[in-house]
């Protein structure tokens, strides 16, 4: 069955913020929020963000619950290389 796909936007601070809706689920757009500390590159905002450490652990952990295949050894390798 196929899910319902909705877009439409919020106002922030006089900025737009695409948001995404899958089924019951909103996703927010992460380079419509970093726009908003970085106009010129909103990437760079972003790479900041998910190359932090806590970022990395999150994303870890995630993928440990819900990946079955995900290396987890392989993981913890690069995690020490981030301390």
């Amino acid at each position: 069955m196929k899910k319902d796909l909705v877009t439409t936007e919020i106002i922030v601070k006089e900025n737009k913020i695409g948001i995404l809706r899958v089924g019951n689920v909103n996703y927010i757009s992460l380079t419509d929020l970093a726009r908003q500390a970085n106009s010129e590159d909103p990437s760079g905002v972003i790479r900041n963000w998910m190359s932090n450490k806590n970022s990395f652990d999150y994303y870890s952990l995630w993928e440990e619950l819900n990946n079955e295949n995900f290396n987890s050894v392989e993981s913890h390798r690069i995690n020490l290389c981030k301390t």
